[in-house]
């Protein structure tokens, strides 16, 4: 009498670690942001405010020019879903990139079809900025409000406008608490009458 041993499919296995590597929904969605009115927008992640504790805090704002947000972060319902993870901020072409917070250079290249610069703050926090030509290399120290490069085109920033993207300890989070308090709408009379 023989005995067969029947092995596992080649792709069952490699399946199998993939599954049990990714992050549960519920710790993805535990990661949020947190506006309420009349607050400054607040970053946080597993729902503690954290914007505060940012090396740095409060960052400066990457450009120069009037501060806009043309698209806000929106938040993924999960680690791989649609979503907005950072915003993006009026800049014109050939503009001028401050670098927000003191840090290191830990990337500058194109990746898929936009040119970045990635520069890591300390305590776990990173920022990305695209589509930035820097001729900073990795390792580089920068200071807060130093120039790191120039606005240049590319990615999915509709042009006029700069990403920015920050990450805590590898999770992106909403940046705008990062950058002080929103300034406050001030309401104006409609008619005269």
């Amino acid at each position: 009498m023989t005995t067969t041993i029947r092995r596992p499919h080649p792709v069952l296995i490699p399946m199998c670690v993939i599954l049990a590597l990714m992050p549960s929904a519920t710790a993805s969605a535990a990661a949020h942001t947190v506006d309420a009115p009349g607050m400054s927008p607040a970053v946080s992640v597993a729902g503690a405010p954290v914007s505060e504790d940012a090396p740095g805090h409060p960052w400066l704002w990457p450009v120069s020019e009037a501060r806009e947000v043309l698209e806000p972060y929106r938040a993924p319902a999960h680690d791989y879903g649609p979503g907005h993870r950072g915003m993006d901020i009026a800049a014109q072409p050939g503009a001028d990139v401050l670098a927000p917070a003191a840090g290191v250079v830990a990337f500058r290249g194109v990746v898929v079809d936009r040119p970045l610069l990635t520069i890591a703050h300390g305590d776990g926090y990173v920022t990305t900025l695209e589509p930035v030509v820097s001729g900073l290399a990795p390792g580089v120290a920068v200071t807060a409000g130093m120039t790191v490069g120039t606005v240049s085109a590319g990615g999915h920033a509709v042009r006029g406008s700069l990403h920015v993207g920050v990450r805590i300890d590898g999770a992106y989070v909403n940046p705008r608490g990062l950058f002080g308090t929103a300034e406050r709408a001030v309401l104006l009379p409609c008619c005269e009458g």
